[in-house]
């Protein structure tokens, strides 16, 4: 462990630049990278999801595609594990050495701050319109879904790296949101949103008007519009616009031909329907993003499918949960901590010196951040900040607040840091009745039976006392320069 040492973070002079536009091309930036391997052959009964499990845990393994699956359409392929190693940084457009903080803060510095959009642009046709199920043709089974977990009771989602396209019945609002998709039949798949999201938001729009909802499923959009769609973007604001900011150019979409939905012109396979209101079916179980089957089954709505547009030898972007840390976890801590730091920050407090949504927290359940302590109360400030903005609210549990010679990025130093500079009867408040999900395993059964999905959170100051900060101990480390020079005469015993 080291701590007292800086943090390296780029600027934004630092040029991105996404050189990909679709899955198949970025597929071509990650064989560049040498990280992408192909299995043939194997079953989406279990095989798929084996391997999946086997290299999600950890950054090293390489980003695989399967060919050749057994009892589905002919050339169609599976994509998993795409946020990883260095592919991870070429996915958002940053050189390929930059640790994770360092990518973060890139991030954050071009995308969050500014937000910079450019409006996406309808256009008349795209490689998605290839080929077109309807009417008694649909069968979302011939495409190689997956079983991803061994307790998922042989249900197959078809919608894991997936993201939703809804509109808003009041002024038209485009989001992208991802939310879980189950196989239930050849013309009908199940769709899972947790309460409080923009596209349940929408949803319950229209049920109240006992209307159905529009949908369009994007199975296998490009990895940077899926990371925009597993985002806390603000409301009133379309996932695409942002990613046309980050690529400088707008997004191409077509539109549905029974929805009037747009969804991207190069997307790989595109499921088209309408959520009727009151048509609900047994969802689940599914293994989730907290390492748990929280949510246990009930009656979900359906989505009734009226089209499936795909490309020849189309891909399915896998992107299952599992226990954290794992591939959902990684990504999501990269973007939602940039987000978090541009919330605090929005909300007035100075002396922010990085934070970190940790990944064995799923990204949400332990929150890290860092500062430079100008006041009285300025911990405990950042604390309840960070719990209660709008990227910090959902499904929390923990935040650790600590001085600025920490990196909150490694777990290491936070729970040392918590350990040694907190105390369990002063340094811990309790916030509760907080806005937590029905994928929370710690929420009572009963409650859940009752719909009261909250939860509590603590925060805990682990930064030098204010009061006498000063008289704290020394930490009983190097200094920065002795560590330097250790490092010149005998880093070679490091490798």
């Amino acid at each position: 462990m080291t701590v007292n040492k800086r943090i390296d973070v780029p600027t934004a002079s630092v040029e991105r630049k996404v050189v990909y536009n679709d899955l198949r091309e970025w597929i071509k930036e990650a064989e560049a990278l040498g990280e992408v391997r192909v299995k043939k052959g194997l079953n989406w009964q279990q095989d798929i999801g084996m391997v999946t499990e086997l290299t999600c845990h950890t950054d090293a393994p390489p980003c695989v595609i399967f060919e050749d699956i057994p009892d589905s359409l002919p050339g169609s392929r599976v994509l998993v594990n795409f946020f990883g190693n260095k592919r991870k940084n070429m996915t958002l457009g940053f050189p390929t050495e930059y640790t994770k903080l360092q990518l973060s803060e890139a991030y954050r510095e071009q995308s969050t701050g500014t937000m910079k959009t450019i409006p996406y642009e309808v256009v008349s046709t795209g490689p998605v319109l290839e080929n077109i199920m309807e009417g008694d043709a649909i069968d979302v089974t011939r495409f190689p879904t997956p079983i991803w977990h061994e307790g998922d009771e042989g249900n197959r989602y078809i919608g894991t790296g997936s993201y939703d396209v809804t509109r808003d019945p009041d002024d038209g609002w485009i989001n992208c949101g991802t939310y879980r998709v189950m196989v239930h039949d050849k013309k009908s798949v199940g769709l899972y949103i947790s309460p409080g999201k923009h596209g349940r938001v929408h949803r319950d729009k229209y049920e109240a008007r006992g209307e159905s909802m529009p949908v369009c499923i994007v199975v296998g959009g490009d990895p940077l519009t899926f990371l925009m769609a597993c985002s806390e973007v603000p409301y009133h604001v379309t996932e695409w616009d942002i990613v046309g900011g980050m690529r400088g150019k707008p997004t191409k979409v077509v539109l549905g031909k029974h929805t009037g939905l747009p969804f991207p012109a190069d997307a790989e396979i595109v499921i088209e329907g309408f959520v009727h209101p009151g048509a609900v079916r047994k969802e689940g179980p599914f293994g989730e993003w907290t390492g748990y089957y929280a949510s246990d089954s009930r009656p979900e709505p359906v989505v009734d499918i009226k089209a499936i547009y795909y490309r020849n030898n189309p891909i399915i972007l896998g992107s299952p949960p599992h226990r954290p840390p794992d591939e959902q976890a990684r990504y999501r801590a990269i973007v939602r901590s940039a987000l978090l730091r541009e919330n605090i920050e929005k909300a007035g407090l100075p002396g922010i010196k990085s934070v970190w949504a940790h990944e064995v927290g799923g990204s949400r359940l332990l929150l890290g951040v860092s500062l430079t302590q100008r006041y009285p109360g300025h911990a405990a400030q950042a604390g309840h900040i960070a719990a209660n903005c709008h990227v910090g609210a959902y499904c929390g549990r923990y935040v650790i607040v600590v001085d600025d010679d920490i990196d909150p990025s490694s777990l290491d130093e936070l729970i040392w840091a918590m350990c040694t500079r907190s105390d369990p009867a002063t340094s811990i408040d309790i916030v509760k009745n907080a806005w937590s999900t029905p994928l929370d395993p710690r929420i009572e059964p009963w409650r859940k039976a009752a719909g009261d999905n909250t939860n509590s959170r603590a925060i805990i100051d682990a930064c030098r006392p204010w009061h006498w900060r000063n008289e704290f101990p020394k930490v009983n480390q190097p200094s920065p320069e002795m560590r330097r020079l250790a490092l010149e005469r005998f880093g070679d015993l490091l490798s």
